[in-house]
């Protein structure tokens, strides 16, 4: 039992040094994600000029005033002629939108279906995502009511790295306006959920096509207004405002360039700071090293990747699958095949304390490469406490399949412990308890 102990001490401390502590260095405070609650029956909306109708400048998860996603672009014109704008081919050509081009009253959206429409080097698609309410007040004579997206577009991927916007038309055929939240997230696998990574990449994106549109003054046509609706993701109050009246309408596509970022590093000269005694400890960590233990880093490090680029590759590909199918195919090497396999290579091993560490360490890997390919800039403080509690609960499990672990019985309290922590915090999260 000392010896159990003192792993899970080590392995807490590992998924700290290494995961949690720099996670939470550069992530958001719980008040920063959590949203604030409001009890008033009609908060205020913002009004547009020569419009009745006006709109809440926040989406709810539900049909109440949770200040969770804020709105943070506005475009002033006809909805069908914004979508037009989001996702019709660009040749190069810049040509007045001709009324044949424009859908019918019955499908305003049927060009969507057109496998041409894409931006700037990447395609754009009618999204699939969660429902977000929004509270609209049509103007004198009628009650301010929720109502739900007009239509949802992204660009990337499903289960990989994308940009969503939700886009809420006026409620009267009139007041044109459309009001969008944007934004950028990526599929956690961990919990089968989207997670938001921010919203200014996205307004900023968002916000400069429209300012390189043919004809757009971006002094008088783009600006910002404060709708003082900060706080949420990395939301700052302040909304891009597009003005599409009396402007020549082309055929033009938002294109979303990635950003790379390139960071310059001077190679540290460690081995000239390291003492006799390093150098002894270093080596005789060396000596510990089995085949068994790459064996298990590398497995860990196929299963977890390999479900993201494999829900990538699938999305893009096989068209008979749905976004369910795929994660009802892909979720067990995630939540079955990782501690399986890593039980069976860790069996080989000898040492309980190498084992859990290593598949610690690879899990460790596994998600920070993860998180790189998706270019995540912050985590909650729930994701980054449960990506704590599934590495110690896989070094555990690893821990208690070894050779010193197994010499009386195969079921001994790291395996228990590891299965359990695994078990809960997985089901805890499906459930919506992380």
């Amino acid at each position: 039992m000392r010896r159990s102990l003192v792993i899970g001490t080590v392995l807490l401390a590992v998924a700290f040094l290494f995961l949690g502590g720099p996670s939470l260095l550069f992530s958001p405070s719980t008040s920063d994600i959590a949203p604030e609650e409001e009890d008033q029956p009609r908060p205020e909306v913002h009004s547009f000029e020569d419009a009745d109708s006006g709109i809440w400048p926040y989406l709810s998860s539900r049909e109440h005033h949770d200040k969770r996603s804020p709105l943070n672009i506005i475009v002033r014109g006809d909805s069908e002629d914004v979508v037009q704008l989001l996702t019709e081919e660009s040749d190069g050509d810049w040509e007045e939108i001709d009324e044949d081009e424009m859908a019918t009253e019955d499908e305003p959206y049927a060009f969507l279906e057109d496998d041409h429409h894409h931006a700037t080097g990447t395609e754009w698609g009618e999204a699939v995502g969660t429902t977000r309410y929004a509270w609209v007040d049509p103007g004198p004579g009628e009650d301010p009511h929720w109502t739900t997206e007009t239509l949802q577009l992204d660009d990337g991927d499903y289960y990989g790295e994308r940009m969503h916007i939700r886009l809420y038309e006026a409620p009267n055929s009139d007041d044109e306006w459309v009001a969008m939240q944007a934004h950028t997230e990526h599929f956690d696998w961990f919990t089968l959920r989207h997670r938001v990574d921010g919203v200014e990449r996205a307004q900023l994106e968002i916000e400069s096509e429209f300012m390189e549109l043919p004809g757009v003054d971006s002094q008088e046509d783009v600006q910002r207004i404060n709708l003082d609706n900060s706080g949420p993701s990395d939301a700052d109050g302040w909304t891009t405002v597009v003005d599409l009246f009396g402007m020549v309408l082309v055929p033009f596509a938002l294109g979303l360039a990635s950003q790379q970022r390139v960071r310059e590093r001077t190679p540290d000269r460690i081995d000239e700071r390291l003492t006799d005694v390093d150098r002894r400890r270093l080596a005789a960590a060396y000596d510990r090293i089995e085949a068994g233990h790459l064996v298990l880093s590398m497995s860990i490090l196929a299963m977890f990747l390999g479900v993201r680029i494999g829900g990538i590759a699938l999305e893009r590909t096989v068209d008979a699958l749905t976004m369910h199918m795929i994660a009802a195919m892909l979720y067990p090497v995630i939540a079955v095949g990782i501690p399986v396999v890593t039980y069976l290579v860790a069996h080989g091993l000898t040492r309980r304390l190498d084992a859990a560490v290593a598949a610690s360490g690879s899990l460790i890997l596994a998600i920070w490469l993860d998180y790189g390919l998706m270019s995540v800039d912050s985590l909650p403080v729930d994701v980054v406490a449960q990506r704590m509690l599934v590495v110690v609960a896989l070094g555990l499990i690893a821990g208690g399949a070894a050779k010193r672990a197994t010499r009386e019985s195969w079921l001994n309290d790291l395996l228990v412990a590891g299965v359990a922590m695994w078990v809960l915090v997985l089901g805890g999260t499906l459930f919506g308890y992380f």
